[in-house]
């Protein structure tokens, strides 16, 4: 079930809101719980079981991780949480990569599992092990109500495509959080902004390129408007579903960090990580790249840990060579940026860093897209022209032309520039501040009322990350 469709919008959220605050306190994690797996029931009735699964193994590794702590049992149950988890997560996710994988290298005739997806089994799957991890460490409480931990792992706001939720982010917001009027109001706004960028956004922007692909008519102009409107897409897309999450997390009284900051403002790559999916980069800092020992250890053996870290990043993202070489692409250029690339940027002006930072991310997003090597390396050879390309054709003109409103949109829209505007008129005085409330409603209301009529038009409505 898709945050951005009727069946959600106007029957499973306002049904599942009226039964939340119809219900006392002790009972609303219950109701929050039963939500969460009829919502996941929807779209995987068989593999409901798998996550219960999953929460059940996490929530019994817990215990016997604080029954036994201080001795060696409790590190071996902390072991078999991690195995066990990323077991799961190989199956279904990596199994036929590697028979595809060990079929093209040594000619064998392995037949694929074809074993379907589980949707959010990678976002689900850290989660747990962030509780079991930090619990075996010290830095989370053991949870003893299988109910508040099967809440936090399939709450239906964060289960699909995150953020990744850390355990100790909400712990205490499991058996004591507020509600408010206000707070329901600033989380259906935050809501509404995140369908907005979903709808009017990212999906007039998928149109586009799905235009592209289908034109035979390329061009120089064509292949860079595809870059653009690819990187933009992948971030209203993603961004736009972290809002909604975080905005229906507040609706429920709920604090959940934020997983985007202004990414494409980033001065270097190493900024851009530091700004782009959040939750994901935090999570293989701390369970992955500090206890390989992070930047305190010599130079070579640093390299192999960001090896390491991103050729991860790439594989989660999707069982794919495709994804792993987005990964290892990007290990790449922080090793670069730390011995080279930071320095010589430094000397120039700024906006030359942005520039650079701009085209480098275009590029990995044109690598994220592609289903081979080969079709992203052609697809960046077309941005300079390579095998004739030529420079401009019709079809660029005319996309270009259909869709210059979106652009200009989407490009503003992923700057801080309208929150900076809205924070400096809020701050002139109380009347300007008045009319800001009033207008934020109106505009607020009104961009409801158009994500609604694209919806019921029946357009284009498909989410990138639930392929991860």
């Amino acid at each position: 079930m898709l945050f951005s469709s009727i069946t959600f919008l106007f029957y499973f959220l306002p049904v599942v809101i009226l039964l939340y605050f119809a219900v006392p306190f002790k009972a609303k994690n219950f109701v929050l719980f039963l939500a969460s797996i009829f919502f996941y029931f929807w779209g995987e009735p068989v593999y409901s079981l798998l996550m219960l699964f999953t929460i059940t193994s996490g929530y019994v590794h817990g215990r016997l991780i604080e029954k036994y702590r201080g001795t060696k049992a409790s590190k071996t149950w902390m072991i078999s949480s991690v195995v066990i988890s990323l077991a799961l997560l190989g199956v279904f996710k990596y199994t036929d990569f590697f028979i595809e994988t060990i079929n093209g290298v040594v000619g064998s005739d392995l037949d694929p599992l074809r074993l379907a997806l589980p949707i959010g089994i990678s976002f689900y799957t850290f989660q747990t092990l962030s509780y079991t991890i930090d619990l075996y460490r010290g830095n989370a409480k053991v949870q003893k109500s299988w109910l508040n931990f099967a809440t936090y792992v399939s709450l239906f706001p964060q289960l699909i495509a995150g953020p990744i939720v850390r355990y100790t982010t909400v712990a205490d917001q499991l058996t004591v959080r507020k509600h408010s009027m206000e707070f329901v109001a600033q989380g259906s706004s935050r809501f509404i902004i995140g369908l907005a960028k979903k709808v009017l956004i990212a999906n007039l922007l998928g149109e586009f390129i799905a235009a592209f692909k289908d034109s035979a008519d390329q061009s120089v102009l064509f292949f860079w408007l595809y870059a653009i409107a690819i990187s933009l897409h992948i971030y209203f897309d993603f961004s736009g579903y972290s809002d909604m999450a975080i905005g229906l997390g507040k609706i429920f009284g709920f604090d959940f960090l934020e997983n985007f900051n202004y990414p494409f403002i980033s001065k270097n790559v190493t900024d851009f990580w530091r700004r782009w999916h959040i939750s994901l980069g935090t999570w293989f800092k701390d369970y992955v790249y500090i206890p390989l020992g992070g930047n305190r250890v010599t130079t070579m053996r640093w390299i192999l840990n960001i090896a390491v870290v991103w050729f991860l990043t790439g594989f989660w993202h999707g069982a794919g060579w495709t994804f792993i070489t987005w990964g290892c692409y990007f290990g790449v250029l922080l090793v670069l940026e730390k011995f080279f690339i930071t320095k010589f940027l430094a000397k120039l002006p700024k906006f030359v860093s942005y520039i650079y930072t701009v085209i480098i991310i275009m590029m990995s997003f044109i690598i994220f897209d592609a289903t081979t090597l080969k079709g992203a390396l052609g697809t960046i050879g077309g941005l300079f022209g390579a095998g004739g390309v030529p420079l401009i054709s019709q079809s660029a003109i005319y996309y270009l032309k259909s869709y210059s409103l979106i652009f200009v949109m989407a490009i503003v829209g992923a700057t801080p520039i309208p929150k900076y505007l809205y924070n400096k008129i809020n701050q002139s005085g109380e009347t300007a501040k008045n009319i800001m409330n009033i207008v934020e409603i109106l505009f607020v209301g009104s961009l409801f009322i158009l994500i609604v009529a694209y919806l019921i038009d029946g357009s284009f409505n498909p989410f990138l990350y639930f392929r991860f």
